[in-house]
This record gives C-alpha cells, structure tokens and sequence, in this order.
C-alpha cells in the first residue's frame, strides 16, 4: 500500500463527493464511496491538525528579541 498524502487525498475526496451528488450509483456503492469518503476526510483533518500544530511564529518583542511562538490563527487586536 503507498503512503496517502494531503494533495491526493483531497482529490479522491472531491471525485467521490461528485459521484455521491450525482445519484447515478447504487445505494450498495455509494454507501461504500460514503465510508471511503469518511476516511479520507478524517485522514486529511489529522494532516491539518498535525501541520497547524508545527507552525510557529517569529515575534519581536518591544526590546527587539526574535522569539518564536506557536500559530494560534487568532491575530492579537490589543
């Protein structure tokens, strides 16, 4: 089995997404493309999880230190 990365993944997800929409399938497999889908998205949720979860920031401090600090992906407004 290769090794499923973000980019593919989401593609996969997008294909079955149109053929779940489309109502063309059987109930048998689009019940199976449904549970497929599940797993891909659970998949690609983990890899952003785990990806925002590495991202850091550089800040300067008012005495002109670089320090780094985790991305929350709220900017501070005070």
């Amino acid at each position: 089995m290769t090794k499923k990365n973000f980019e593919q993944s989401m593609k996969d997800l997008e294909k079955i997404v149109e053929e779940l929409e489309s109502g063309e399938i059987p109930l048998e497999k689009a019940l199976k493309k449904f549970e497929d889908g599940i797993k891909l998205s659970n998949f690609c949720a983990k890899t952003l999880d785990e990806t925002e979860a590495k991202i850091t920031m550089l800040i300067r401090t008012p005495e002109g230190e670089i320090t780094e600090e985790p991305f929350t992906g709220a900017e501070d407004e005070s």
